[in-house]
């Protein structure tokens, strides 16, 4: 399995509304594409204070390295990630990716 967690800083006054929108197509995906088994997303809640500002993040789990590698380039995805990209501080620079095989 490889858990695809993105973590991002959205833009300071990008609506609450927006970012539960994004979430909802992040976990309409599911239901679209194949080797999807779990989508969560949040706020960070951490106590540590050690978030470098990304505030809010979500983690897509798949069967496999070839359902998520299929995910990354597919329309679907990249139409969300657009958003993301223009919901972020800085862009791609208020993202972080940290893809992990479990």
């Amino acid at each position: 399995m490889i858990l695809h967690c993105v973590f991002m800083r959205f833009k300071s006054a990008f609506p609450q509304a927006d970012k539960q929108a994004i979430y909802d197509e992040l976990a309409g995906l599911k239901n679209s594409l194949p080797g999807i088994l779990d989508v969560k997303f949040g706020p960070n809640v951490s106590p540590e204070g050690l978030n470098g500002g990304f505030l809010d993040g979500f983690i897509v789990t798949f069967d496999s390295v070839e359902s998520r590698d299929a995910y990354l380039p597919h329309p679907l995805h990249m139409a969300v990630a657009e958003k993301i990209v223009a919901a972020s501080d800085g862009g791609v620079s208020g993202l972080m990716v940290f893809d992990l095989a479990v």
